[in-house]
C-alpha cells in the first residue's frame, strides 16, 4: 500500500508529510520515558523483520492481485505505539531513498496510512480492548485479527481520501472506494494471522516484552537474546531467500487503480514531481529491489518481463535488497533509539 508520487498532489503530500513529521516528534517526545537499553535493539530488529516481510507480496485467490505485509500492528504491539510508529517511518523512508518503493512526495501519506492507524488507533483501542483481562493465545489471536484488519481498512480508505482531496479525476471516488476496501480486508486477514502467530511466540518466549511493551518497561533481568536472535534469523531468511517467492502480480492498491483508470501507472507532470524523480533515482541504489539494468530499454523490458514470467524468481540482487535493506533499517532505527536514550540520560543525570 505504498503510494507512489503520482497518485496525490504537491499540497496533499506537503500536508501529510506536516502531519507525520508532527507525529514522529510527539512519538520522540513520548518513547524517552519508556525507551532503555534493551529496546533498542528489538526495535532494530523489528524494523529489519517487518522490511524484510513487507518485500513478500501473497497472491490473493480469484483475484489476481497480491498484498503483503503492512507490519504496524506488530510494531506496536512488540515496541509499544510510539516506538512502533518511529520505526515504521524508518522502514519507509529507507524504503523510498535506496530502493524506490513508495514516492518521495507520498512519503508523510505513506507514513500516516501504514503507521498511525495501527499504532494510534487499532493497537490502543482494539487490541488492547481484547487483552484488558489478560494475555493468552486466543485473545492475541482475536486482538491481532480484528484490529490488523480495521486498521488496513482505514489505511486503505485514508489512501483514497489521499487521492480525493488531490483532485485525481482518474479515479473516481465511488470505483475507487468499492474496490480498495474489499481487496485490503482479504489483506488484513493475512496480516492478521501473521501478526498474531509472531505475537504469540513472543509472548511465549519472553511475555515481559509484550506486558512491558505500552511504556511499562522491561525488567533489567529480562533476557531478550532468544527473542532476538529468532527475529534475526527469521528476517535474513524472510529476506534473503522467501522473497523469491513473492507474488508478481500487483498488490492491492495498484490492482485497484489498474481496474479504476486501466493502468496501474498514473502520469504526473511537474517540476516538484521530476525533481523528487530524479532524486530517487540518485538515492535508490537497489531499484524495485533488484540490481540497477545497465544496457538500452528495449533490453530491460525484455529482462522484466523475463522476471514476472518466472517463479520463484530466484534472484541474488532480490536476496540483496532483503538482506541490506534490513542491516539499514535496523541500524538507522538502533541509531534512533540510541540518540533517544542518549538524550534521556543526559537529561536525568542534570537533574540528579
Amino acid at each position: 500500500m505504498h503510494m507512489a508520487d503520482a497518485l496525490i498532489s504537491p499540497a496533499v503530500g506537503g500536508t501529510m508529510l506536516a502531519v507525520s513529521a508532527s507525529v514522529a516528534a510527539c512519538s520522540i517526545r513520548k518513547v524517552k520515558h519508556e525507551m532503555d537499553e534493551k529496546k533498542i535493539p528489538l526495535m532494530g530488529v523489528m524494523g529489519a523483520f517487518v522490511f524484510a516481510a513487507q518485500m513478500i507480496n501473497f497472491s490473493i485467490p480469484g483475484t489476481g492481485s497480491s498484498g503483503h505485509l503492512g507490519g504496524g500492528m506488530l510494531l506496536a504491539i512488540l515496541l509499544g505505539p510510539y516506538a512502533g510508529f518511529l520505526a515504521m517511518a524508518s522502514i519507509l523512508l529507507i524504503q523510498a531513498l535506496f530502493f524506490g518503493d513508495g514516492g518521495l512526495l507520498a512519503y508523510g501519506c505513506n507514513v500516516f496510512n501504514l503507521g498511525f492507524f495501527t499504532c494510534f488507533i487499532s493497537y490502543p483501542y482494539i487490541y488492547k480492548w481484547f487483552t484488558r483481562k489478560g494475555i493468552n493465545p486466543k485473545r492475541i489471536f482475536l486482538g491481532s485479527m480484528v484490529s490488523a484488519i480495521i486498521g488496513l481498512q482505514a489505511g486503505s480508505f485514508s489512501v483514497v481520501i489521499e487521492t480525493l482531496l488531490s483532485r485525481k479525476t482518474e479515479l473516481p471516488f465511488g470505483s475507487f472506494v468499492l474496490l480498495m476496501q474489499p481487496i485490503h480486508l482479504a489483506i488484513g486477514v493475512i496480516e492478521g494471522l501473521v501478526t498474531a502467530a509472531v505475537v504469540t511466540f513472543v509472548w511465549k518466549a519472553r511475555p515481559e516484552l509484550i506486558e512491558g511493551a505500552d511504556g511499562k518497561g522491561v525488567s533489567s533481568n529480562t533476557s531478550v537474546n532468544k527473542v532476538l536472535t529468532v527475529l534475526s534469523i527469521a528476517a535474513i531468511i524472510v529476506g534473503g531467500v522467501l522473497s523469491w517467492f513473492a507474488s508478481t502480480n500487483p498488490d492491492g492498491l495498484e490492482w485497484s487503480v489498474e481496474r479504476t483508470y486501466g493502468t496501474s501507472e498514473l502520469e504526473a507532470q511537474g517540476e516538484i514531481y521530476d525533481t523528487l524523480s530524479e532524486i530517487q533515482e540518485k538515492t535508490a541504489f537497489l531499484p524495485d529491489y533488484g540490481f540497477k539494468s545497465s544496457g538500452n530499454e528495449n533490453e530491460q523490458a525484455t529482462e522484466n518481463e523475463e522476471a514476472q514470467a518466472a517463479w520463484p524468481d530466484v534472484n541474488l540482487g532480490t536476496s540483496v535488497s532483503g538482506i541490506v535493506g534490513g542491516g539499514l533499517t535496523l541500524a538507522f532505527t538502533v541509531f534512533i533509539g540510541f540518540m533517544i536514550n542518549t538524550v534521556n540520560k543526559r537529561k536525568r543525570n542534570a537533574a540528579a
